[in-house]
């Protein structure tokens, strides 16, 4: 029998650790505060498993009414939150404790950290579930309130500078995603016999072939200006490489992990609608535009970067231009691909960002012509960050090449073989700047001032699950999993069921024809 109580419960637990993490501002007392913060993880990751199971078994599920709708497509957004978000919360415990010893965070921004965390899991679990389009659009706005604090945890110049510039750009980029919900909600009003359901996605979806044409045309302009904003998709990228450089290191794997993925979930919500209204190749020419540029200016970046995490930073916009990229494809497999680089890319940034939080703890610079020799400072944070950095290039046996080779597949499909060259040549330019990363940092001399030995056992634990999961993705997707792609990648293409062919998900994994 189906329970709801999962999904409340999924919705709550963060928002009551968050409140409880606040309501400990007055005792100053980090073991509580601590103690919530696991108790929050843990549920929210039993609960995101259960809700997920649910949708496996019953299919979308509805709650409040019609506020919350989650199908498969959400669905693959709430493991992304309750695995790849408690993972990266599980290594703030040293990462910050660490912060706390050195003076770097007093015990208010303790309490603090733990409160915004919690609050931005929140944010980005209304923002995937709800079915109002406006409360959409707020959720998405919400996240950029509650992890702007997190940006500035440090309190300094730069860490503060970063935190107003992404709050101000973001807030005007997801201003014009405003703008396109407006004119969605509008026309949907006029279409629908019963107006009141015209501010829930689910219902315009059934009729959404009958959408205003030119209405469509110019709200999906307004809604990929604005929520591409928070994806970082170019131009409107620069609020990125600042704050996911600026912010604590585990603030940093949820902003690039899971945050950017939100908000490309809102705008496949309106890929969908503007689809049914006005054909697919409008919506794909869009996001193969703007993810192919977003994929050449970062790689043209990330060949120049010194800052460890910038250039990780930037590997972000790559990555969301990819996705971009992918989804522009169109057909089966390029859904298919975008919503598994999805995954892929979330496992792969969460692990390097760890990784740069215990290098940053030991040498104290992110300056990689200052930082050498990790592989006798740190030698299991030297490898797991030398996997993670070629596993994120694209190099087999890890999970990153057989999404890279769907979207390949996807290209040669779709019969744009001269954009995939293009994409390759980017991608190769990306590589070599990851390997020059590699090189620099893990290989040379040991500084004479830096102590040998690794930061935190609890940290290398985390990193180890993730080069697992990368590496398990890599050799075989796990059949719930896969279930959930190839139904995501039916809602994205307003089929029940989808065929790919002869194409393999993995040389010894057949999709399913």
């Amino acid at each position: 029998m189906l329970e709801l109580g999962w999904i409340y419960g999924l919705l709550l637990a963060p928002l009551c650790v968050s409140l409880g993490c606040f309501a400990t501002l007055k005792a100053e007392n980090r073991k509580i505060c601590t103690a919530l913060h696991i108790t929050g993880l843990a549920l929210m990751f039993i609960f995101a498993l259960k809700v997920i199971a649910d949708v496996l078994t019953y299919g979308a599920l509805t709650a409040l009414g019609q506020w919350i709708y989650i199908d498969s497509l959400a669905a693959i957004f709430i493991g992304l939150i309750g695995i790849v978000g408690v993972l990266a919360g599980i290594y703030s415990i040293g990462y910050i404790n660490t912060e706390a010893a050195r003076g770097h965070i007093d015990t208010k921004g303790y309490t603090l950290y733990y409160g915004f965390l919690h609050l931005f899991f929140f944010t980005m679990l209304v923002s995937v579930t709800t079915n109002n389009l406006i409360l959409m659009w707020v959720g998405i706005e919400a996240t950029t309130l509650s992890s702007a604090f997190l940006v500035g945890t440090y309190k300094q110049r730069t860490s503060l500078e970063a935190a107003w510039k992404y709050i101000i750009i973001c807030s005007v980029g997801v201003a014009f995603g405003l703008y396109g919900t407006i004119l969605t909600f509008s026309d949907a009003n006029s279409l629908l016999s019963d107006p009141t359901q015209a501010i829930f996605w689910s219902a315009i979806n059934q009729q959404a072939g009958g959408l205003n044409a030119t209405l469509m045309h110019l709200a999906f302009v307004f809604i990929l200006i604005g929520f591409g904003t928070k994806c970082g998709l170019f131009p409107m990228h620069t609020w990125l490489p600042d704050a996911h450089s600026e912010a604590p290191s585990p603030v940093s794997a949820i902003l690039s992990a899971v945050l950017l993925n939100c908000a490309m979930l809102v705008v496949l919500r309106y890929y969908i609608l503007v689809s049914k209204a006005v054909g697919p190749a409008y919506p794909q020419t869009l996001l193969l535009v703007f993810g192919l540029l977003s994929v050449a200016v970062a790689a043209l970046f990330i060949i120049i970067q010194s800052d460890i995490k910038r250039l990780l930073a930037y590997s972000s916009i790559e990555n969301m231009g990819l996705i971009s990229f992918a989804f522009g494809l169109g057909g089966p497999l390029g859904m298919f691909a975008g919503l598994l680089h999805t995954i892929n890319h979330s496992l792969a940034k969460t692990l390097l960002f760890c990784v740069s939080g215990n290098i940053l703890l030991k040498y104290n610079t992110r300056d990689m012509n200052r930082i050498s020799g990790l592989w006798r400072v740190a030698p299991v944070s030297a490898v797991l960050f030398a996997a993670g950095a070629l596993a994120l290039g694209g190099i087999p046996p890890f999970n990153v090449f057989v999404s890279e080779f769907s979207i390949v597949a996807a290209g040669i499909y779709a019969e744009k073989g001269w954009l995939v060259v293009l994409c390759l040549i980017l991608l190769t330019i990306v590589l070599a700047g990851l390997a020059m990363m590699v090189l620099k940092i893990v290989l040379g001399k040991r500084p004479e001032q830096i102590e040998a030995g690794e930061t935190d056992s609890m940290s290398l634990i985390v990193m180890a699950i993730l080069l697992l999961l990368m590496l398990g993705m890599g050799l075989y997707i796990a059949e719930p999993v896969l279930q959930l792609l190839t139904n995501a990648a039916g809602i994205l293409l307003g089929q029940e069921n989808i065929a790919f062919g002869e194409m393999l998900a993995l040389p010894w994994q057949s999709l399913g024809k």
